[in-house]
């Protein structure tokens, strides 16, 4: 059976819609699932699926049926598929002993890209995210999609980062099950490539 550092866990998955955010809750639900937990998950949108913000909750217990919602301040992981948008969690979820680990490549949105909005400075938002929480995983994910052949495997990228967290509730195994199980061939193989370089970049010491 495994064992939780928190009964019950919370982890939080965030970004921006279309980069396969609730995919990666699902197969992190589902992975906990195997190992005798408890489950629930649940997604918010923002003003569109695609382009908007995402967020889903995923709480994990061994004892009770958790309800959906995290409880501000409540998270004790973040997994971030765009800096801002994990600053954002960060600023509402992040309690004492809050873990993040994210992709710290900006998704630049469209008033951004027109002009008429300025996008936060970088390093700044980093720094913001490392004071709101006790470790910070900053993980190129989707340039390591790229490198494996697909950029729409960085959502799988930044889980093989989130197996190598210190303390992290499944490990590289229980992840990789629930791949071989979800894909097939060539897709399966790709997301594999993509998982184990995820997990290769946080073991050679991402944190911020």
């Amino acid at each position: 059976m495994i064992q939780l550092k928190y009964d019950p866990l919370n982890i939080v998955v965030c970004g921006i819609g279309g980069q396969g955010n609730v995919l990666a809750a699902e197969v992190v639900g589902s992975a906990m699932i195997d190992r005798g937990c408890r489950v629930a998950v649940g997604e918010t949108y923002g003003a569109s699926q695609r382009g908007g913000s995402v967020m889903s909750h995923v709480r994990v217990s061994l004892q009770d049926d958790p309800s959906v919602l995290i409880p501000s301040g409540e998270a004790h992981i973040i997994i971030g598929f765009e800096p801002l948008e994990t600053l954002r969690i960060a600023r509402k979820y992040a309690g004492a002993d809050t873990v993040a680990v994210y992709d710290p490549r900006p998704v630049y949105p469209l008033g951004v890209l027109q002009g008429v909005q300025t996008y936060p400075d970088l390093d700044a938002l980093q720094e913001e995210i490392r004071s709101l929480t006790t470790l910070a995983l900053a993980v190129p994910a989707a340039d390591i999609a790229m490198e494996a052949g697909d950029s729409r495997a960085a959502n799988i990228a930044l889980l093989g980062a989130f197996s190598q967290v210190p303390g992290a509730p499944l490990s590289r195994e229980d992840l990789e099950k629930i791949l071989a199980r979800r894909f097939k061939g060539p897709v399966l193989e790709l997301n594999q490539k993509a998982f184990a370089m995820g997990c290769g970049a946080a073991g050679k010491g991402g944190a911020q």
